[in-house]
Order: C-alpha cells, then structure tokens, then sequence
C-alpha cells in the first residue's frame, strides 16, 4: 500500500465503505483505497478530492489533482486499485 504524507489509508473492503465512499462528507481527512476498481464518481461529494490509480504491484499509473464533484473517472487499462485522497495530497 501506498503511503500519503500526513494522510491516513483505510481500505474500502466492505460493500457500505465502497458504495459511500468519501461521499456526503463536509470534511475529508483521511484516504479511501478502492482494490480491484477501474473506475469512480465523485457525485454527491461536498469536496474536490485527489485521485491515485495505481497497478498490480502499487506503482502509480496515473494521479488527477483537484477532482470537482459530479464527475466520472475511468482510469487507465492497467489500473488494479484506485486511492481517492483529501484535496492538496498531491502536490
């Protein structure tokens, strides 16, 4: 797993955890990782959040910056897990 500076990882194992995910939430103050996910929405999120998608192995694939709400997200082909961080992780 990887690990953010000053940013907390829990991992989205249950079926709750996934379907809610960051969602609703007026203050994000720690990561979700979402294994085995290609692909997530930021609808009825209350903040812009960061966003890692990472292989088999947790090398980054692809990071996007800043991810306003309302928004859908298909990472790249090679994706296995996708890290959904509080806004400004990512510097």
């Amino acid at each position: 797993m990887l690990k953010f500076k000053n940013v907390n990882i829990k991992v989205a194992n249950t079926f709750k955890d996934r379907l809610i995910g960051l969602m609703f939430k007026k203050e994000i103050k720690f990561g979700l990782l979402f294994k085995n996910c290609k692909s997530i929405h930021t609808f009825f999120m209350l903040k812009e959040i960061d966003v890692v998608a990472t292989d088999k192995k947790d090398n980054i694939i692809k990071t996007y910056k800043d991810v306003k709400p309302g928004r859908i997200l298909i990472a790249p082909k090679n994706t296995k897990n996708i890290y959904e961080l509080p806004k400004g992780t990512l510097k």
